[in-house]
């Protein structure tokens, strides 16, 4: 996995494994959809895999999971690991393999909680590890090529070729290999062939209070939910949350709105309850594009250009603040 014969000039790419249908199994390699996630090693992804001249690969098994049961606890070692790595003056850049799943919300986290100066590449895959083309290997390849570019830096998802930003990357397809897009933003870049062609700068964060997420260990997470809006749509649900008995109490509240944040009546009724009862309520809205746009009088706050998923991480990392 070395490149070069002069080892001064080496480079160390760090690449943090936590599962995913990247590392997944299936019984039959015409079988794309039937497997197990998270049952191969990040070592043993890496195989066959050569890093860019000048620069070796490290490996890190951080969690084993299906991304679907990805958690707070896993997303709090992982930023302590991607700082800790990144802090050395020979690691140009982390890459984390994960599944597609929940890719966005771990890369929205962060971005959020890191502001890093250097790279951090997510990647994954589409079709499990024993499919009979994989398309892993070659978005790990590619990632790397990120993660060693000269400049790079910022919070990014590597899938199909394409470079999307963590606050703006979203899974739009259930199946198909490029499943993921940037919304309005439009994506970073695009690997070709190992290169990297930038088409608009790269993502730089603003690290929030959180960071101190990075050294304390057993945190707290504050409770936020997510309700839908839709035709029909009651306070019943939120009225449930708020009568929870037996649970961590409900701190935050995020409804996913139609348009441009609108809310059925019913729901806006029990929402505004809630947040007279001290819980933190915000809007985001449901659609893929675009963002909602404020007007005068609204009675509860939005959360822009963030998806209801986004906007939860953001509402729990304020609270913790």
């Amino acid at each position: 996995m070395v490149n070069s014969s002069s080892p001064e000039l080496l480079r160390r790419v760090v690449v943090l494994g936590t599962g995913g249908t990247i590392a997944g199994r299936a019984a039959s390699s015409d079988d794309n959809i039937g497997y197990t996630a998270a049952q191969v090693g990040v070592a043993d992804l890496l195989g066959g895999i050569e890093a860019p001249e000048g620069v070796t690969l490290e490996a890190e098994q951080v969690a084993q999971v299906d991304s679907k049961d990805m958690s707070f606890d896993i997303w709090q070692q992982l930023a302590r690991r991607c700082a800790q790595w990144l802090a050395q003056a020979d690691v140009a850049g982390v890459v984390i393999t994960h599944g597609t799943d929940t890719i966005e919300e771990t890369a929205f986290f962060l971005h959020s909680v890191l502001a890093p100066s250097k790279p951090v590449v997510l990647t994954c895959a589409m079709r499990p590890a024993t499919a009979l083309s994989p398309d892993g290997p070659q978005n790990v390849r590619d990632a790397i090529s990120v993660a060693a570019t000269q400049g790079a830096r910022g919070v990014t998802v590597v899938c199909a070729g394409v470079v999307h930003g963590g606050v703006d990357i979203l899974k739009v397809h259930t199946y198909r290999l490029d499943a993921f897009a940037s919304g309005d933003a439009g994506p970073v870049g695009y690997v070709e062939e190992g290169e990297v062609r930038l088409v608009r700068a790269w993502p730089q964060g603003e690290a929030l209070p959180a960071t101190k997420l990075l050294g304390t260990a057993g945190v707290q997470w504050p409770r936020v939910e997510i309700v839908m809006s839709h035709a029909g749509a009651s306070g019943a649900v939120i009225d449930a949350l708020l009568l929870s008995v037996g649970t961590e109490p409900l701190r935050g509240l995020v409804l996913a709105t139609t348009g441009n944040g609108t809310l059925h009546h019913a729901l806006e009724a029990a929402a505004l309850k809630a947040q007279d009862a001290g819980v933190s309520v915000i809007r985001a809205t449901r659609c893929v594009s675009g963002r909602i746009l404020p007007k005068a009088g609204d009675a509860l706050r939005d959360a822009g250009a963030l998806t209801p998923v986004k906007a939860r991480i953001a509402l729990m990392l304020e609270l913790l603040g």
